[in-house]
C-alpha cells in the first residue's frame, strides 16, 4: 500500500503535465510577490491596518470577476482565457518592478495592483478549474487534485522562503522582477495546450447565467457545505496578514519568510504521502475534520511564544488545510457536470478566496485592537467552533459518500463512456 502521490495524470495527458509545469513556475513568482507586497507596505506605513487592507481592495473584484469569470469560463474558450490572463498578471508584476525602483515608491500602486491582480485571476481560476476535467480521466481526479495541490504547496514553500532572503538583502525589485520572469516563461508553456471551447450548449456569459449556477450550488448541500467550511476557516483564522508584525513581536524579523513558507510548507508534507487520499470515499467528513484542526493549530500559533514553535504549529495547520483542500477538489471535480463547471468554480474561487482576502481585514483590524498574538489565536479558536457548527447544520456534507452520492455516480458514468483524454 503506497502513500506516495498517484502520478496517473501526468502520465496519461500531456497537456496536464504543460499546465502543471506552467503553474508550478508562476506559482513560485507568484508566492515572491506575495511576500513582497505587504513588506513594501508595512515598511511605507508602519501599519497592521493598513496591510491588512490589502484584502479589502482585493475584495470587490475577486466577489464581480469570480462570478463572471465562471460564466466566461463556461462560454468561452478556457486555454484562451487562462493564457491571456497569465500575460495581464506579467504585466502588473512589471507596474509592480517600476514602483519600487523610483526614488519615492508611491502606496496607491501597491493597492490598485492588488485589487488589478484579484480581478484578473479571479477570471482564470474558474477557467483552470474548469479545464482539469476535462484533460485527466474521472477517476484521477482526485490523484490530480494533490498533484495540484503539490505544485501549489512547491511555490507556497520556496518563494516565501526565498523572497524573505531576497527582500532583506537584494530589495523590492528583484523580488518583483522574478515575478515578471515567472509569468512570461508560464505564458510559453501555455500556448501548446489544446483549444478547450465551450460545450455546445453553453450559454452567453448573463447575469441569468450566473443565478443558474448559483441555484444549482444551492440544491447541493454537500456542495454548499465545503464553501461554508472553507470560508469560516479563511476568514477566521488566516493569520498571513499580520505575520511581519508577530516576526517582529517575538523578537525574530528573521522568520517572516519562514512563517510564509510554514503553512505551505505542511501542506507540500501532506502532498507528498498524498496516495492514501484516493481510498478515502467520506469526503465530507475529511473536509469538516481537517478545518477544524486547522483552526486549532493556528489557535496555539498565537498562544505560544517561542518562533520555532510557532513555526511548527504553522505546518501543522498547512498540512491540515491541505487534506481539506484535497478533498473538496474531490467533491467539486467528480461531481458537478461539465457545462455548469465554470460558473460553480467561479463560486468556488469566493470560497477560498474571499475568506483569506476578508480574513486579512479581520485580522489586521483584530490585531489593531486586541493585539497580534491575540488576533490570530482567538480567530482560530472561532474557526473550529464554527466549522462544529457548520457540521451539525449541514448534515449533506458529512453523509456525502463518493462510491453512493448520486451526482458522482451519474459523472462518473457518463465519463466513462466519453473517449480517454489524451
Amino acid at each position: 500500500m503506497t502513500v506516495l502521490p498517484d502520478l496517473a495524470p501526468w502520465r496519461a495527458s500531456a497537456d496536464f503535465r504543460r499546465l502543471w509545469a506552467s503553474g508550478l513556475i508562476s506559482n513560485f513568482g507568484t508566492f515572491l510577490t506575495f511576500v513582497a507586497l505587504p513588506v513594501q507596505i508595512k515598511d511605507l506605513t508602519g501599519s497592521a491596518t493598513a496591510v491588512g487592507a490589502i484584502g479589502a481592495v482585493e475584495l470587490l473584484p475577486l466577489v464581480l470577476f469570480g462570478l463572471y469569470g465562471g460564466a466566461l469560463a463556461d462560454a468561452l474558450d478556457k486555454r484562451l482565457l487562462i493564457l491571456w490572463t497569465e500575460a495581464g498578471q506579467g504585466l502588473l508584476s512589471a507596474a509592480l518592478l517600476v514602483n519600487a525602483l523610483l526614488p519615492h515608491p508611491a502606496v496607491w500602486p501597491l493597492y490598485a495592483v492588488a485589487a488589478l491582480s484579484a480581478a484578473l485571476g479571479s477570471v482564470q481560476r474558474p477557467a483552470l478549474d474548469s479545464l482539469w476535467p476535462r484533460i485527466v480521466a474521472h477517476d484521477d481526479l482526485p490523484a490530480a487534485a494533490a498533484l495540484n495541490s503539490f505544485r501549489w504547496t512547491v511555490g507556497g514553500v520556496a518563494g516565501p522562503a526565498v523572497a524573505g532572503l531576497v527582500v532583506a538583502y537584494a530589495g523590492l525589485g528583484w523580488a518583483y522582477g522574478a515575478d515578471l520572469v515567472t509569468f512570461a516563461v508560464s505564458v510559453v508553456l501555455i500556448v501548446p495546450i489544446a483549444a478547450s471551447p465551450a460545450a455546445h450548449e453553453a450559454v452567453k456569459p448573463s447575469l441569468r447565467s450566473i443565478a443558474e449556477g448559483a441555484r444549482y450550488a444551492w440544491s447541493r448541500k454537500e456542495l454548499l457545505g465545503t464553501y461554508a467550511v472553507d470560508l469560516a476557516a479563511m476568514f477566521l483564522a488566516m493569520p498571513l496578514a499580520v505575520l511581519p508584525f508577530l516576526a517582529d513581536e517575538l523578537d525574530a524579523r528573521w522568520s517572516l519568510g519562514l512563517m510564509y513558507a510554514a503553512i505551505p510548507a505542511g501542506a507540500l508534507l501532506v502532498s507528498l504521502v498524498s496516495g492514501w487520499t484516493g481510498r478515502v470515499r467520506r469526503h465530507g467528513r475529511m473536509v469538516v475534520l481537517s478545518a477544524g484542526l486547522w483552526g486549532l493549530a493556528i489557535a496555539a500559533a498565537g498562544a505560544v511564544r517561542d518562533v520555532w514553535l510557532v513555526l511548527l504549529l504553522l505546518a501543522v495547520a498547512g498540512g491540515c488545510d491541505m487534506v481539506s483542500g484535497i478533498f473538496r477538489g474531490a467533491m467539486w471535480n467528480q461531481t458537478i457536470p461539465d457545462e455548469l463547471r465554470g460558473r460553480l468554480a467561479g463560486i468556488e474561487l469566493l470560497s477560498y478566496s474571499v475568506g483569506p482576502t476578508v480574513g486579512q481585514v479581520r485580522a489586521g483590524g483584530t490585531a489593531g485592537w486586541l493585539g497580534v498574538r491575540a488576533s490570530v489565536g482567538v480567530g482560530g479558536l472561532l474557526c473550529t467552533g464554527a466549522v462544529g457548527l457548520l457540521a451539525l447544520c449541514l448534515p449533506a456534507l458529512m453523509a456525502y459518500d463518493a462510491r453512493t452520492n448520486e451526482h458522482a455516480v451519474r459523472l462518473r458514468a457518463q465519463r466513462t463512456a466519453a473517449p480517454t483524454p489524451l
